[in-house]
This record gives structure tokens, C-alpha cells and sequence, in this order.
């Protein structure tokens, strides 16, 4: 094996994104957010992730804000450092596959509003639902940075990863990332699975994870002595919990030693302070829970992520069923396996849990199917790593017969479609974005912000009266 050149750690800073959607539902408004962008844009981090996954939702549905809009003030306020966001392969940042001139649409728009670095992932790891938006990348010069949905399994093996890899480089991917969104990868295999990754391919790796299950910081110390290029954490008010671990201690940690980031403690106390009241704020509201601030070992015990055991917890309680507690986490690697062992990230560990919560409720396996469920026995979500059960998939669908292609070529053009069907509200090229991913919840807004101007009540077109739901 060659020795690993020691460099400094680089670090993306997940406080603008990531940090505040796993803690507090994506709450923080822009205005919260604004102030602090001149101090950030000082500390020398590798990127900051402010942008997609469920901000963009958020804006529209809760806040009441043109995450477009946002954007543009993100890059204005960071003249020095590359901005980040969160892509779901060909769903984008909605909940399923759109085509291919939508996806190319909304990548280049993302770059010309600011985005720097993508980063895509796919929730079953099918690179054909990667490729049109590296490629779309590619062509506006972003960075494209692939994420592999980490996860356990037998089909989960070290050549699996590796080979993955290979291909995501071959694809013309510019950076990996490990996404651990379950906080599944334990220190000693974070040596392993770096160290192979680093042997297999030239291109940068990147290690995403939560500390749900407590070894995270442990996980990013012997990945960082393993070789990886950059590691997620965030300012240490919105860490740890269902978050990362915290900017601070990672700078700390690694401080005068050949990995020593450079950072100014300093400065980094003062981004803190700035956060500290929005953190005390959010746990005196309710919005922020506590019990997201602790660690949860059953996540390790059971490898299932937080969000899905919370949501279990949810579904169960409104069916007066929370004695079969047990009963559903038992049943939940069941049928993932049933359903080709997928990793367990949006959306699959949504749909894998509901069937699961049905199978135990109804008494009999697959009595009741999601419509969710059929889609992915259906081959619509795409080919997962193992094969599904017959028997399962023909109790669920029947003799419909499963899609083998992309399904993202079944899909036709959809953009002038969309722009016809959304043409009275739109007031720039953004918009027909925002539509295509949520069609009710961004004509909901385009209504609020056409009643701004003609200063309306506002609450007229406001659904939520105001309130922000958690």
C-alpha cells in the first residue's frame, strides 16, 4: 500500500443547509442567514453547502421566499468561497423522476445563480439516474460530485464500492462523496472504505455523515489519517444530534499536526455566537426537539436512519399501535430485501418503512401495497443492487411487466408543458423550475408574492396564516 501524503483537511460547512434541515426542519430564513455570510466567507473553508435538498421546499411551502432569490444573495455575500448544493439525480429536488430537459435545465440554472459544486446522489445508486445531470454539469463548468449512498448489506461489499467508483470517474464525476445519511460507517471500516476508494480512482473523496449514532467525529478522524480530501461538519450550534459533527472541534482536533486546517478559532467563535441565539430561539419555540440533539443507538442497532425511526415511531402511534414497535423494525430489513436491499436515504427509507408499518398492522405481508412500493417492484425508481423477490414482486404487481430501461427515458420533454400550464405567474426564467418540482406549493407562493405588490392582506394567498409547521 503507498503512504498516505498528509495535507490539510479541507472543510465544507454545513450550517446554511444540512445542519438546520436535520435539526429544525430547514426554518432558518434568509434574513437569519445574511448577516453571518461576510464572516463565513473569511474562514478558508473548501465550500459551503447552502442550497438544495429540502431548502428548497421549505422556502415555498414555510417561509414564504423565492429560494431562487436566496440564492443570488448567497453568491453576491460570498465573493471567496464555492457554494454547494444537494441534488437528487433525476428527481432533482422533488420526489420523482422528471425528464431529461428539465434536470439539464435546472443544472444550469443552479450554476448561473451561483452554484458551484453539485452534488448528486441516487437513492438506489443507479448511475443512469446520475449521468444527465453530471453531463449537464459538466457542460456549465460546474463541479460534479457524485454521492454514494452509503449503506450495510451483503451486496454492500468493498469491490461493490470500488467498482461504483470507477465508474462514477469514468463517468466524468470531478469529486466522490461517502453519504452516510444514517451514520452507519464506523471508524475502523471508514479506514478501510477510504483507503480502497483512494487505491481505486485520482478523483478527490469527500465523507458526509450524521452523528445519529454517536461515532462520527471517531468516523471522520481515522478517515482524515485514511487520506480522504474533505470532510462535512458544522458551526457546534446546529451539530451533532441528527447533524454533523462540530466545524470547531474538527479544527481543534486536527490543529498543529500535518492535517492543522488553518482556520481561526477566533473567528469561527464569533459565526457561533451569531447562531447561538437562533439555536436557543428554535428549542424555546418546540421547533427545535431535544431528543435530535442526543444520540440513538438503535440507529447502529437496527441500521436504520433517525428520520425513518421517528417516522415509524409517528405512523405507529396514529394507528394506536406502538406496542409493535419491535415488530416493525424486525420487519423492516425484510422487506428491504424483499425489495432489492436499497440503502435506506429519500425515498426509499420512506417507502420501505410505510410497507413495513402495513405488513404488521394488516397481519399478513403485503395485504396492503403503497403505491410507492408497486413503483419501485415496477423498476420506476430504477435497478437496485440485488434482485427483487419474485414472490413478493408478483403478489404486488402482478404480471405487469417491470421496466428494465432508464426511467427517466419513458419521460418525455416536459419543459414547455410546464411553462404553458404556469405561464400567468412567471415572472422570471426560474420560475417554471419551482413549478416543475412543486406544482401547488409554488403557485400557493407565486400567488403571495403577486399579492405583496398590490399589498393585499398576505394572508390570503397564505395557506399557513403566518405559522411556520414543524
Amino acid at each position: 500500500m503507498s503512504e498516505i501524503a498528509k495535507k490539510p483537511i479541507k472543510i465544507t460547512e454545513t450550517i446554511l443547509r444540512d445542519a438546520h434541515q436535520s435539526l429544525i426542519a430547514t426554518r432558518m430564513t434568509t434574513d437569519q442567514m445574511m448577516p453571518i455570510v461576510d464572516k463565513m466567507d473569511k474562514v478558508g473553508y473548501h465550500s459551503v453547502e447552502c442550497w438544495g435538498g429540502a431548502t428548497f421546499d421549505a422556502s415555498l411551502r414555510f417561509l414564504k421566499e423565492d429560494p431562487w432569490e436566496r440564492l443570488r444573495k448567497f453568491r453576491a455575500g460570498f465573493k471567496n468561497t464555492k457554494l454547494q448544493m444537494l441534488f437528487r439525480g433525476q428527481n432533482i429536488l422533488g420526489y420523482r423522476p422528471y425528464a431529461d430537459d428539465v434536470v439539464e435545465y435546472f443544472v444550469q440554472k443552479s450554476i448561473a445563480n451561483g452554484i458551484d459544486i453539485i452534488r448528486i446522489f441516487d437513492c438506489l445508486n443507479d448511475l443512469r439516474n446520475l449521468e444527465t445531470a453530471v453531463k449537464a454539469s459538466n457542460k456549465e463548468q460546474g463541479h460534479a460530485q457524485v454521492a454514494l449512498s452509503y449503506t450495510l448489506g451483503d451486496a454492500y461489499t468493498m469491490e461493490y464500492w470500488t467498482n461504483i467508483a470507477k465508474q462514477i470517474e469514468d463517468m466524468g464525476a470531478d469529486s466522490i462523496c461517502i453519504k452516510d445519511m444514517a451514520g452507519l460507517l464506523l471508524p475502523y471500516k471508514a479506514t478501510e472504505l477510504v483507503t480502497a476508494l483512494k487505491e481505486t480512482v485520482k478523483i478527490p473523496i469527500q465523507l458526509h455523515t450524521h452523528y445519529t449514532s454517536g461515532v462520527a467525529s471517531m468516523t471522520y478522524m481515522k478517515a482524515i489519517e485514511a487520506g480522504v480530501d474533505v470532510i462535512d461538519t458544522a458551526m457546534s450550534p446546529f451539530a451533532l444530534g441528527t447533524s454533523q459533527p462540530a466545524t470547531e472541534v474538527m479544527v481543534e482536533t486536527f490543529k498543529g499536526t500535518p492535517y492543522d486546517t488553518g482556520f481561526d478559532q477566533a473567528l469561527l467563535a464569533e459565526i457561533a455566537d451569531y447562531f447561538r441565539p437562533i439555536r436557543d430561539e428554535a428549542l424555546d419555540s418546540g421547533l427545535l426537539n431535544p431528543k435530535n440533539l442526543g444520540v440513538n443507538i438503535k440507529t447502529l442497532l437496527y441500521q436504520v436512519p433517525g428520520g425513518m425511526l421517528s417516522n415509524l415511531t409517528s405512523q405507529l402511534a396514529e394507528q394506536h399501535a406502538e406496542d409493535k414497535f419491535y415488530d416493525v423494525l424486525e420487519e423492516v430489513p425484510r422487506v428491504r430485501q424483499d425489495l432489492g436491499e436499497p440503502p435506506l436515504v429519500t425515498p426509499s427509507s420512506q417507502i420501505v418503512g410505510t410497507q413495513a408499518v402495513f405488513n404488521v398492522i394488516m397481519g399478513e405481508r403485503y395485504k396492503m401495497v403503497t403505491k410507492e412500493t408497486k413503483a419501485v417492484l415496477s423498476g420506476e425508481y430504477g435497478a437496485t443492487v440485488k434482485p427483487f423477490n419474485a414472490e413478493v414482486q408478483k403478489k404486488c404487481i402482478g404480471d405487469k411487466e417491470p421496466i428494465t430501461c432508464r426511467p427517466a427515458d419513458l419521460i418525455p420533454d416536459e419543459l414547455d408543458t410546464l411553462r404553458g400550464e404556469m405561464a400567468q405567474w412567471s415572472e422570471q426564467e426560474e420560475d417554471v423550475l419551482s413549478y416543475a418540482l412543486f406544482p401547488q406549493v409554488a403557485t400557493d407562493f407565486f400567488k403571495y408574492r403577486e399579492a405583496q405588490k398590490t399589498k393585499v392582506d398576505p394572508t390570503v394567498a397564505d395557506s399557513t396564516n403566518g405559522a411556520y409547521p414543524v
